[in-house]
Parts: structure tokens; C-alpha cells; sequence
């Protein structure tokens, strides 16, 4: 029984770790309007910083994989916590957009620190289908923290200024940090490698990188809609800041409802197979919103919305356990791929989407389609 409850107090101590990405974005995201008026600034300006966040959450990870690896997965998640506490902190300051974007690149770069260790600590503990199912299971609390997220920032906004969600991004981060002093034990196992020896095993493994490469492009769609997000509902359907939270969090509660879902299916399916199928749901939604994107009821937008975001249910956590399970002696440095991979491409790719902006969705439903069509051609190959 003791162990039981050891396990579940573990799982939601890296759910919490590794929220570090969804709190930091969507906590933001219904101050992105007040910010650019603030600064006196169109709002893709501001909503670059979402990209920004994920440029340096990637370059983070790049450096948090093998500091993971080489002094340990709890000293690396306080180090990385406490330098993202520092600039959140310092975007209180923020004078210009530029400075903004500077301190949100160097926060984010902390926060790709902090991220790898959930995972690695994941592949240190848990093997196959058991790291699939929990994996899912971290999935299904940290998706929490999207959903919670919004009605925080919207709270937040709503009584004081914009400045005051990066100080909730402080607390965020101190308070995670102690309890991973306090609680977290040591997992990994320190092996002599050099960092060059370690990434190139790890770039090398042609049936690992599909995975990772599945779920970096499946990453990239997922959050082409959490960047547009405020637009689609703000900007397009004039839906008011205090009540945004409910009609973006409807997503994550159908994405909780499709991680369970995955859990049980687990039982009779191989990840493999999820994966496929989810993807191609994703497709078949990309082409909903293409075909729909001119006058679109917000009823339809928000179905096709979630069918799209919840197939990221049976993406992430198998494809994480996919790409992880070969890497027993260097889980950081792979955590630390996937990461980069996920955050980098999705920072590309959104940008890309970002440049094209319109009053229509139909860039919208282009990239997602596009961006899902890829990913299955990839995942089919995966034997």
C-alpha cells in the first residue's frame, strides 16, 4: 500500500514539474490583448512570445539533458526552477516588448532545464507499456494546468495588471522547487559518457527519432491552436477575457477524457497503434476546419477544435515511451532530444503559421492538415 501511494505522490510531483510549460503559456494567454494595447503593439508582436518562450524552452533542453545526466535529475529541476523564478520576476520590468521577449527567451531557457527531469526520472523508474500508462497518467494531471490555467491568468487580469501573472510565475516556481528538495529521491545512474558520445546515440537511432519526430510534429499542430487561441475566441467571437478560460479550457477536459481513454486501451492496443489512429483524426479534423473555415459557428469551431487537441492523448504519452525506452544510460540526454525536437519545431512551425495570419481560419486548418499528414507518413515507417 505504501508504495502505491509513493507512486502516485511521484507521478503528481512530475506532473507539477513538468506544468512548467503549459502554466508559463497559458497562464499568459488572455493578457496577450492588455500586453500589446499596454505597449502599444499589434498583438502577433505579442503573441511571437509564445514561439520566443518555445525557442528557448528548446535551447534549454539542449543543455538540460546532459546536466540531468551528469550531476542528477533533482539538482538540475532546483537549479533550473530557481533561474526561472529569477526571470519571470524580471518580465515585471519589462519596459519595451523587446525586453519582454529577452526575458522570456532566458525564463524559458530555464524552464527547458527543469522539464527534461520529469521525464528522464519516467524512464529511470518505469519500462514499456507500464512507462506508456504513465506517462499518460502525468498527462492526464498535467493537463490540469492548461485548463486551470486560463481562469488563473483571466482572475489575475481582472483585478490586478498584466505584471502580476509573472509574479504568479515566481510563486509557481519557488514553491516547485522546494517540494523537490524536500521530496524528490535521486533515480538516474551517473555513466562516464561524453555529451558528443551521448547526443549522437541518441540522433542516430533511426527508430527512436520517428517517434520523437511524431511527437514533435503532433506538439506543433497542438499548439498552432493554443497560439491562436485568444484570437479565435477574443479577437474572433468577441468572447469577453473573464469567460475565455471556459470555452479554451472545454479542450483539455476532453483531452483528460481521451487520456483515460488511452490508459484503458493500453490494456488491449499496442502504443503504436493509438498513435496511427490518432493521427489519422487529426487529419480527418484539419480537413473539417479547411472545409468550414469561412463562417464557422463557434459551436463547430470548438468540436473540431477538441477533436483535433485531444488526439495529443495518444500521441504524447506513447510516443514519449516509444522514443524513451531505448535509452536506458543516458535518459536525459533523450528527454532532452524529444524536448527540443517538440518545443523547437513547434516554435518554427507556429511562427510560420503566426506570419500568416488572416481574419478567416483557413492558415489554421492549412498547417494542422499539412502538419498531420507528415507526421502519419513518418509513424507508418515505425517497425
Amino acid at each position: 500500500m505504501k508504495k502505491a501511494i509513493n507512486h502516485i505522490y511521484l507521478i503528481i510531483l512530475l506532473s507539477i514539474l513538468s506544468s512548467v510549460a503549459p502554466i508559463a503559456t497559458d497562464t499568459y494567454i488572455p493578457s496577450i490583448p492588455v500586453i500589446a494595447t499596454d505597449f502599444n503593439v499589434s498583438i502577433e508582436k505579442i503573441e511571437l512570445t509564445l514561439s520566443i518562450f518555445l525557442i528557448g524552452f528548446s535551447i534549454g533542453q539542449i543543455f538540460g539533458g546532459p546536466l540531468s545526466d551528469r550531476i542528477g535529475r533533482r539538482k538540475s529541476s532546483i537549479y533550473g526552477l530557481l533561474g526561472f523564478a529569477l526571470f519571470s520576476f524580471m518580465m515585471i520590468y519589462s519596459t519595451t516588448v523587446y525586453e519582454l521577449w529577452i526575458f522570456r527567451f532566458i525564463e524559458a531557457f530555464f524552464g527547458g532545464i527543469v522539464v527534461v527531469n520529469a521525464m528522464a526520472v519516467v524512464r529511470d523508474k518505469f519500462h514499456g507499456t507500464e512507462a506508456a500508462k504513465v506517462f499518460s497518467l502525468i498527462g492526464t494531471i498535467r493537463s490540469i494546468a492548461p485548463l486551470i490555467a486560463p481562469a488563473i491568468g483571466s482572475f489575475i487580469i481582472h483585478f490586478f495588471s498584466w505584471h502580476a501573472v509573472f509574479l504568479y510565475l515566481t510563486f509557481y516556481a519557488l514553491f516547485t522547487a522546494f517540494l523537490i528538495y524536500k521530496d524528490l529521491d535521486e533515480s538516474y545512474t551517473y555513466v562516464k559518457q561524453s555529451v558528443y558520445h551521448s547526443y549522437k546515440m541518441v540522433l542516430t537511432h533511426k527508430k527512436a527519432m520517428k517517434a520523437m519526430l511524431t511527437l514533435a510534429l503532433g506538439f506543433s499542430g497542438f499548439f498552432i491552436f493554443i497560439a491562436k487561441s485568444s484570437f479565435i475566441f477574443i479577437e474572433h467571437y468577441n468572447v469577453s477575457t473573464d469567460l475565455f478560460p471556459l470555452f479554451f479550457g472545454f479542450n483539455f477536459i476532453i483531452l483528460i477524457a481521451m487520456i483515460k481513454m488511452n490508459i484503458q486501451f493500453l490494456k488491449k492496443y499496442k502504443p503504436i497503434d493509438l498513435v496511427k489512429y490518432s493521427i489519422i483524426m487529426q487529419i480527418i479534423a484539419g480537413i473539417l476546419w479547411m472545409i468550414n473555415y469561412k463562417e464557422p459557428s463557434l459551436i463547430e469551431t470548438m468540436a473540431v477544435m477538441a477533436l483535433y487537441m485531444s488526439m495529443m492523448a495518444f500521441v504524447f504519452g506513447n510516443c514519449m515511451a516509444l522514443a524513451l525506452e531505448h535509452f536506458p544510460k543516458n535518459a536525459g540526454v533523450a528527454s532532452g532530444v524529444v524536448g527540443v525536437l517538440q518545443f523547437g519545431l513547434g516554435a518554427v512551425i507556429s511562427s510560420m503559421a503566426l506570419m500568416f495570419h488572416s481574419e478567416s481560419f483557413l492558415p489554421i486548418g492549412v498547417s494542422v492538415t499539412l502538419i498531420s499528414v507528415v507526421s502519419y507518413l513518418i509513424i507508418r515507417t515505425y517497425r
